[in-house]
């Protein structure tokens, strides 16, 4: 597009979000829907929108985002990392706010796998003496 700024990748559990920046008004796209329609809670909306709001640049992009994997706050929490990027990309001086907010930081946390012998993760057979 002629009107691209930045592009970005995030990531979160196991959900990848990719962003691009577009000069525009502030309107926001993920998979084709509107940010209304496909996060309906306007916590997570406002958490996928932090990283415009401490910048101050909640206007002047367009941000059209692809999410796939994982589930709404997964998917949400790579699409605020990838804003983050995109915004750092697109401005080197963004850098120093959004990595004091904690925005640019990969939130390393992920599901523990199930270990054999057991019927979760850390979850045990109960116990029986005799």
């Amino acid at each position: 597009m002629a009107n691209e700024i930045a592009a970005a990748t995030g990531r979160r559990k196991t959900a990848v979000a990719r962003v691009r920046l577009l000069s525009g008004t502030g309107k926001w796209t993920i998979n084709g829907r509107e940010i209304q329609d496909y996060f309906p809670s306007e916590a997570t909306r406002s958490f996928m929108q932090q990283p415009l709001v401490l910048t101050n640049t909640a206007d002047k992009f367009d941000i059209v985002v692809t999410a796939s994997g994982g589930g709404s706050t997964g998917q949400a929490g790579a699409a605020r990392h990838a804003v983050s990027r995109a915004l750092v990309a697109a401005d080197p001086t963004l850098r120093e706010p959004l990595k004091a907010a904690g925005c640019l930081t990969r939130d390393p946390r992920m599901k523990e796998r199930k270990k054999p012998g057991q019927p979760g993760a850390r979850k045990r057979f109960q116990f029986s003496k005799r």
